[in-house]
This record gives structure tokens, sequence and C-alpha cells, in this order.
């Protein structure tokens, strides 16, 4: 044990040398990555407010056949321009986001009683930049038709209240920190790939760029075995690892932290209790990563190879993340035991402060301890190489 506590320490003092590593694991990616997300709401936020609230400019075509509405339209804050003399085209390049079309028979429609028709022309394809728009100009053609049915039925004799047999209410159950948009879903693939590959490039240097400086096989030679060499090699990029983690963590929390009170985004909060569980939680994932990137670096016949392996480890974690957002399931004990998918799912019930049964954080533990385990008797196997500290 003391030899395991020896190397620990001489490679944990190694990678601190490093100040360029240092630099970019505890202030670039930490700062860098919480920065752009929660900059990134804030923008679109007060983007679609500002949408929401100046005044719409919206070509109408046809906008004579219905008089009532155009001025109506011009009381909400809409003014109504002239429309282009082709409509798909303008708005496929982006001239106008929505474009009016007031269909012919509006005016006979409108004044025997039928429904009158009006087409909003819009392209879908843009939801990010158009959806704002889109959803106000729907809004107003809605209020619109609300308001002239309940006139018709006032002149005829009817009370409003009989068109809506239904009187629907809502009633919101989610918790603040539940309310989390598609920028704190991110926060558990951003974590699993830092814990999977935040000590990436101590994993390599300590192993493959030791080999081609001709230091590992002196360390090789030493009466500490080889057990508790790659042990410590081990747990010395897990704990860089965890440093990155906690330091993302803290600008990702200051970040949201700053955004506007009134902003949804700024509802995403975590204290202690849940900062503890997200640690426990990533632990597993932390050591795998670390073993995983170890053993290949060993396996790898030169630090540039190692490198090479990068695409393959970020995608690992990105799977259950991208899948997740498309086609969300209803979490089942045995997705606990996958590895990925069952942090995934546990991380984003932290973050909703729901409650995690005793059992699920067993199955959880057990099988990410289990995988860790079969990959350090993989990469202790490949420690024993006689080509391990040769350079190529």
């Amino acid at each position: 044990m003391k030899a395991l506590w020896v190397v620990l320490r001489k490679e944990l003092l190694d990678a601190f040398r490093d100040r360029r590593m240092v630099a970019v694991a505890f202030l670039v990616m930490p700062l860098a990555v919480p920065t752009i997300i929660g900059g990134t709401a804030a923008l679109g936020a007060r983007k679609q407010a500002a949408q929401l609230e100046s005044t719409l400019a919206l070509p109408v075509i046809g906008g004579k056949l219905a008089p009532n509405l155009v001025d109506w339209l011009g009381q909400q804050n809409v003014e109504v321009t002239a429309a282009p003399a082709d409509p798909d085209a303008a708005v496929r390049a982006q001239q106008h986001d929505v474009i009016l079309r007031i269909d012919p028979e509006y005016a006979e429609d409108w004044r025997n009683g039928r429904p009158a028709g009006v087409e909003v022309i819009f392209d879908s394809s843009r939801p990010m930049s158009t959806g704002a728009t889109i959803a106000r100009v729907r809004g107003l053609l809605d209020g619109y038709s609300d308001t002239v049915g309940t006139l018709r039925l006032i002149a005829r004799g009817i009370h409003p209240a009989v068109a809506r047999p239904l009187q629907v209410g809502s009633r919101d159950v989610a918790t603040p920190e539940a309310r989390f948009d598609l920028s704190q879903q991110l926060l558990p693939y951003l974590l699993l790939l830092l814990a999977f590959i935040g000590g990436m490039q101590v994993a390599i240097d300590a192993t493959a760029g030791e080999r081609e400086r001709q230091s590992l096989e002196p360390l090789l030679a030493t009466p500490v075995s080889r057990e508790a060499i790659i042990s410590a090699k081990i747990l010395a990029t897990a704990i860089f690892a965890l440093l990155t983690i906690t330091a993302t963590l803290l600008a990702y929390r200051i970040s949201f932290a700053l955004l506007p009170s009134d902003l949804p985004e700024s509802s995403f909060a975590f204290g202690p209790r849940a900062l503890l569980q997200l640690f426990v939680v990533i632990l597993p994932v932390v050591l795998l990563g670390a073993t995983v990137l170890t053993a290949l670096a060993a396996f790898a016949r030169s630090y540039r190879e190692a490198q090479g392996y990068l695409p393959l480890l970020i995608f690992l974690p990105m799977v259950p993340t991208l899948v997740l957002m498309v086609a969300p399931v209803r979490t089942q004990t045995w997705m606990l035991a996958v590895p990925f998918l069952g942090q995934n799912q546990l991380i984003l019930r932290i973050l909703r402060d729901e409650r995690i049964a005793p059992g699920e954080w067993g199955v959880n533990l057990g099988a990410g301890f289990a995988l860790v385990a079969v990959a350090w008797l993989v990469a202790a196997r490949l420690y024993y190489r006689e080509q391990l500290a040769a350079s190529s």
C-alpha cells in the first residue's frame, strides 16, 4: 500500500507540473462550457422576449378582404405590410418569418356565417429563429377567432359558455428543480464525458508519455508490483478527473446563478446533498474512464496513437444522452445497470430532486464497480507485456 501511495504522489506531481494541461483542465473547460451554455440560454430567452414584445411586421395577402381582422391585428402591436409576389420563396429565403394569406372566399364566408379561411405561410425548418413569431401569429388568430365567435353567440342570444362544455384547468406539479430546459439537460452528457475522459492527458502521459521519455522502464524495474503501479496511475487519473468535474460544476452553477431571475433557466440549482449524490453517481464512470484510458495508453504503441482513440471514447457517453433526448423512457431498474445509461438517468433524477431508492443505488453502483474491476484486470494484464516499456 505504501508503494501505491508513493507512485500516486509521483504521478500527481508530474501532472500538476504541466501548467498548460492544468490550465485547460481547471480553467478553459470548466469556464468555457458553462459560460457558453448559460450565455446561449440567456440570449435565446431575451431574443424570444424581444420578439413577443416588439412590433410584429406581418405581410398579409388579400388584406382588403378582411378589414376587421387587419384592424384588430393593428391593435395588437402588429404592423400589416404588403406581401411579396412569391410568398413561399420569400419565406424560404428568410426575408419574412411568417406571411398571412386571406382566402379569396373569406368575405363571402364571413357574411354567411361560415368559417372564413386564412393561411399561415412559414418555414418549419428554422424553429429556433422563427418559432416565437409563428406561435405569436397563431395565438393572435386564435384570439380573434374566439372573440368573434363569442360575439356571434351573444348576438343570437346564446351564452358563450354553451360552446365550451368543458372548463379545463391545469396544475403543474413539477418542482422548481425539475423545470430546466435543454441547456441543463446537456449537463448529464457533460458530466459523463468529463468523468470518462477528463483525465485523458494524465492517463496517456503516465504510460505512453513516460514510455516515449524512457522513464517508464526504470519505474517498472523497481520492486513495486505492476498492480500497485497501474492502480496508482488509475487513481491519479481519477483524482484529476474529479477535480475537473468539481471546477466545472461550480462554474456551471455560478453561470446560471447570474442569469436574470425571471428566466426559467435560472431555477436550475443544486445544494450540497445533490452535489454529493452527483459525485457518487459519476464515481464508477470516473474510475472506468481512468482504467480504460490507462489500458489504451498501455496498448497503444505511441502517444499519438493513444490520442487517436479519443473520438471513440467521446462517442460512448454521448449515446444514452442523445437517445433519451429524442425518445425519453421511464426509468426501469435494469437500465440502472447499463453503463452511462444508468448514470444518465440518476443524474437527471438528482437534478429533479427526486428520491432514489437504496436498491436503485445498489444496482447502479454494483454494476458500475463490477465493470471497473473487469477493466482493471484487462489493464493489469496489459502492464505485464514485455513490449510495454519499449518506445516505438
